[in-house]
């Protein structure tokens, strides 16, 4: 918990060990002991987070409700893990801005799983019922970004995006042909 702090609020380069260790109440050789490193650190961080992540979103999907309600609780779950959690989103987009640790290769090992996961369910599940033509990657990862910059956004967040999250509207508005928005 330390360390996702610490990597959030700083980036993997400027987190120190010490400060880490300081803050889970131990000291360096400490925490070198259980992580051999701060890369193998940092890779535990990232896995934990989209470890529960994806736990969290496999159950959603396969909720017993209909395909637009198990999207619905797909976005929901989403948006309700980053808000909860909100150092992963920090991570991720600190990581996607060119981040200066060993993120990239860890997010493309743990995001692209998860992504192909969602794309798969929104496919075979939704086939009959999204919208003709849709480039479903791209729907996803446009919702799913606009999460993520909504929760890492932090002060900014009621400012830029106002105090309702819409992304389960803009979801609908997306994948479902001729449905209502509902907020």
């Amino acid at each position: 918990d330390a360390a996702e702090q610490g990597f959030a609020r700083t980036g993997f380069g400027a987190t120190r060990l010490e400060d880490i260790a300081a803050v889970a109440g131990i000291r360096r050789p400490s925490l070198l002991y259980h992580y051999a490193s701060k890369d193998e650190l940092y890779a535990a961080v990232v896995h934990r987070s989209f470890h529960r992540l994806g736990a969290a979103l496999m159950a959603a999907m396969a909720r017993q409700v209909s395909f637009p309600e198990r999207v619905d609780g797909v976005v929901d779950t989403y948006a309700q893990f980053l808000a909860d959690n909100p150092a992963p989103a920090q991570i991720m987009v600190r990581e996607l801005l060119g981040g200066d640790g060993p993120g990239h290769e860890i997010l493309l090992a743990a995001v692209v799983p998860l992504l192909d996961v969602v794309e798969r369910f929104v496919r075979v599940e939704g086939h009959a019922l999204i919208r003709p033509g849709l480039p479903v990657r791209a729907a996803i990862l446009q919702v799913a970004s606009g999460i993520l910059l909504r929760s890492a956004a932090g002060s900014l967040r009621v400012p830029l995006w106002g105090p309702i999250d819409h992304a389960r509207a803009l979801a609908r508005l997306l994948f479902f042909p001729s449905t209502k928005a509902t907020p």
